[in-house]
């Protein structure tokens, strides 16, 4: 027990470790306990906004659960691009280039800045546009819209975080990450509840309250990481000079990310996809869907985390060239995850209607978020697998082959099958999610196969 209490210690303080020597499970331990800890912090975001929301009623948590949707588009682009940011720093650090991992993170802030003002301006412009869009009633966008305006007003605060993260996790620093998101949170935990119900001296602001405290936690957080990176404590040894615009490496950033955006884009997509097909049922039905997508988050975004060790540990002995060693953290990565979310799965099927309860008491609603929970939690050993294939893959650069995959998996087999399943059969909602279990274990399996192959081996970055 001491020994396991000191290596979680270790892994939680800034290290000079080299992750393409020694034992593979220590450098994934080392890796993985922040990753994995750090993605609990991201996932916190979404649980404590809907927890406190949710007092507010079912338009309102169908109002946040809308606007999730459309926003995890701008997650796919944020953590697409942060794809394509961990393969290339973690190659250069992994061959001890250093300054070349500064450069490329440099490119990358630009890249973020320019995302930021496009998204920025059009989300705050046609916001009501996009919840109506989305199938939101009258009631629903006019309590969403402020919240809608706020969060993709402020997205440079999302892409930030992700970006400068995953510039942090290619070169090792997980510990960084982690430190940012335990600020970040720290500070919207405090402000959720004073913006939302107007505590003390706070003004009442209603759904939109809970968008500012988060946009205020991630400011803060990205504050941090930039004070970080600009003192060059780490292993990135970034200083202004690497703030020069670089045409020929930002376009082959580009080049390499644009699968990573191509696949998260084309993944969230078709979870906005079902959410719309849901909708199809009311807000009850919707409000269960973002009550049991938050508790999903809550557990894939730790599992995400390993597959980010994984990402990194590939990438940073492929840039020692020791792609065997990077195969066999990648596998090992992969029976980790399975045992974890197996046991959360089962803890999930067990539990899942006092979780639904706790958000909720409506009726309509704890009955679908019940379904819902429990029969996405069939599938989690396979979700397990899957994230740590593909992250690996992409941790190698490669991120090309996961488009293509999530192209089949999700459109041409999640989307159909839900709309189905949903309308053509006595299932309801219930087949939409079915429909999810279904087209995720076939992204593992193709995965799977895809990864044995191994010309991701060759790839470059």
């Amino acid at each position: 027990m001491r020994r396991a209490t000191a290596f979680v210690r270790e892994a939680l303080q800034d290290n000079d470790e080299d992750f393409t020597s020694g034992p593979i499970a220590r450098a994934l331990g080392l890796l993985a306990i922040p990753m994995m800890l750090e993605m609990a912090m991201e996932s916190i975001f979404a649980v404590v906004d809907i927890a406190f929301v949710s007092r507010l009623g079912t338009d309102a948590v169908a109002a946040v659960g809308i606007t999730e949707a459309l926003i995890t588009v701008l997650y796919g682009t944020a953590i697409g691009l942060g794809v394509g940011l961990t393969a290339m720093v973690s190659r250069r650090i992994g061959g001890n280039d250093a300054v070349g991992a500064a450069e490329v993170t440099g490119q990358a802030i630009w890249i973020g800045a320019c995302l930021s003002i496009v998204i920025g301006i059009a989300g705050v412009a046609y916001a009501r546009d996009l919840l109506e869009i989305m199938g939101a009633s009258e009631t629903v966008v006019e309590q969403g819209v402020g919240f809608t305006e706020v969060i993709l007003g402020g997205s440079v605060t999302i892409i930030y975080l992700f970006l400068l993260n995953a510039a942090f996790r290619g070169a090792g620093d997980a510990t960084v990450a982690l430190r940012s998101l335990w600020l970040a949170n720290g500070i919207n935990i405090v402000l959720d509840p004073c913006l939302i119900f107007g505590l003390g001296p706070f003004p009442e602001m209603g759904v939109t309250g809970a968008a500012v405290a988060t946009t205020i936690g991630r400011g803060t957080g990205v504050l941090y990481q930039l004070w970080y990176l600009m003192n060059g404590r780490g292993r990135i040894e970034f200083h202004f000079q690497y703030l020069k615009f670089n045409l020929a490496l930002t376009l082959r950033m580009i080049r390499v990310s644009l699968g990573g955006i191509g696949q998260f884009l084309v993944a969230t997509a078709s979870w906005i996809g079902v959410m719309r097909i849901v909708s199809i049922y009311g807000s009850s039905a919707v409000a269960a869907y973002t009550i049991a997508l938050r508790m999903m988050e809550f557990v894939f975004l730790p599992a995400w985390g390993l597959g980010n060790a994984a990402a990194t540990l590939v990438g940073q002995n492929l840039g020692a060239d020791k792609p065997e060693r990077a195969e066999k953290s990648a596998w090992q990565a992969a029976k980790y995850n399975a045992i974890f979310m197996t046991l959360t799965g089962v803890f999930l099927i067990i539990f899942a209607e006092f979780i639904t309860g706790l958000f909720s008491a409506e009726p309509d609603v704890v009955r679908w978020g019940t379904s819902c929970l429990q029969i996405m939690s069939i599938g989690f050993p396979m979700y397990a697998i899957g994230m740590v294939v593909v992250q690996s893959l992409n941790g190698a650069g490669d991120t090309t082959s996961p488009v293509i995959l999530n192209l089949i998996c999700f459109w041409m087999v999640q989307i159909p099958l839900a709309y189905w399943l949903a309308t053509e059969t006595t299932l309801g909602p219930n087949g939409a999610f079915a429909a999810i279990v279904v087209a995720e274990s076939l992204l593992t399996i193709l995965a799977a196969i895809l990864f044995r192959r191994g010309t991701w081996k060759r790839q470059t970055v």
